[in-house]
């Protein structure tokens, strides 16, 4: 039998600061709310970018980093923050991306290390367990 985990997972969802369309990210935060999960959310403004990110996910102890990307340039944009994130040392905490994706780019943001990449219309349970498993819960 698996021993129960301690302390709750705790997910960073955080959106670019062009990327204004919230909607979707809302949707997962809510989610994976329903599912048992601390939730931070970082608003998208001018100022927020990988260093504020990271520096939020070290505040916040959180265990996965949830990106929203509508804007359609995922690799120059989760390039910093995985950048930022190793910087820290952070490498140990994954990073899962959401939105418009080529499929192209999902094999290119794997290399980077990205742990999952979700296109619209990825079932919320499937999300929830992906995010539930990288956290190690």
């Amino acid at each position: 039998m698996k021993a129960a985990r301690k302390k709750k997972i705790r997910v960073l969802l955080c959106k670019p600061s062009l990327d204004m369309h919230s909607r979707g990210i809302m949707v997962i935060a809510r989610s994976l709310r329903d599912a048992g999960m601390e939730v931070v959310y970082l608003e998208a403004s001018p100022e927020v970018g990988a260093r504020e990110i990271v520096q939020t996910q070290m505040q916040e102890a959180a265990d996965v980093i949830g990106m929203s990307i509508l804007s359609g340039s995922p690799m120059v944009i989760v390039s910093k923050l995985i950048a930022e994130r190793d910087k820290h040392g952070l490498q140990d905490v994954p990073v899962v991306v959401g939105g418009i994706v080529a499929d192209e780019e999902v094999e290119e943001l794997k290399k980077i290390g990205v742990a999952a990449v979700f296109h619209p219309g990825t079932p919320l349970n499937e999300m929830i367990q992906t995010v539930r498993d990288l956290a190690g819960g």
